[in-house]
């Protein structure tokens, strides 16, 4: 099901107006869950960091054992191409991906003589700058590379994210605030989390259960290229209870502030709006 509106099917060497048909029943992606996908967004003529994206679903698909088909480079003239399409100013998510087709013998893992790729545009707007969300817990966790492939933007990790979102949401929260295998922090049930206090940012760090993200990185040279400090470390429930500010980082939002973690809540701060606007010149400046 789609989430925009406006989509363009990039799909066996050709772009295609609408949905179109690209998965079959019996493809190991259908039944076994050997899919990879990214996303990058298209905001007012601009593509941040379309390269660290393309590169990313090609990792992931390697990290599922599939054989990625389509370098960067190429990739990355595809999407544009198919951003003709549009008007200059339409925000549009971009989102690559690959799936396995066939199997061994067992059938389960797959093969690398045949890997699916298609690219979707779908035409889908960029929240207001107020717009927020608040956090609750969950008793679900985040897997650890024993468990779960952790290192790749795989579709088998988002049931997880599916019930993570649904418990806090019954609980009246727009989001999870989510547990590592230790019980420390991650991130949230669909982007990354940051929080500030005194002046300082702090944000999870990265221990192998999360996917750290491309614009986590972005916000976090963006914030110390601007002289702030930013500190990447283990992080508790505790910890988000006493942060002056809380925000989320992800592609398709890029900053999301937060206003209230279970009781606590939080005022949409100075840093976190002087991250959007850092993002931004970055972005134009590129």
């Amino acid at each position: 099901m789609a989430t925009g509106t406006n989509i363009r099917t990039y799909f066996d060497g050709k772009w295609h107006e609408g949905e179109v048909t690209t998965i079959r029943a019996s493809d190991h992606g259908a039944w076994l869950g050997t899919t990879v996908f990214d996303g990058a967004r298209h905001v007012n003529g601009l593509i941040p960091d379309l390269e660290a994206h393309c590169a990313r679903v090609n990792r992931s698909a390697k990290a599922l054992m599939l054989n990625p088909t389509v370098g960067v480079a190429e990739m990355m003239e595809i999407v544009r191409e198919g951003l003709k399409a549009y008007p200059a100013e339409a925000p549009i998510y971009i989102r690559p991906m690959y799936w396995g087709i066939h199997g061994d013998e067992t059938s389960i893992v797959p093969t690398g003589d045949e890997t699916g790729f298609a690219i979707c545009l779908e035409e889908m707007p960029m929240p207001p700058d107020d717009a927020s969300t608040t956090l609750g817990r969950t008793r679900f966790r985040r897997p650890v590379l024993e468990d779960a492939v952790v290192n790749a933007k795989a579709g088998c990790l988002y049931p997880n994210n599916a019930r993570m979102l649904a418990e806090a949401r019954a609980r009246g929260f727009g989001n999870a605030l989510v547990a590592d295998a230790l019980g420390n922090v991650a991130e949230s049930a669909s982007a990354n989390a940051f929080m500030v206090r005194d002046g300082v940012v702090f944000t999870p760090v990265a221990n192998g259960t999360f996917l750290a993200g491309i614009t986590r990185a972005r916000h976090i040279e963006n914030l110390r290229a601007d002289g702030y400090e930013v500190q990447e470390t283990v992080l508790t429930f505790e910890d988000f209870e006493q942060a002056d500010e809380v925000f989320l980082s992800g592609n398709l939002n890029k900053v999301t502030p937060v206003t209230g973690f279970e009781d606590r809540s939080y005022q949409i701060g100075p840093i976190t709006r002087k991250v959007r606007e850092l993002y931004w010149d970055w972005a134009h400046s590129a």
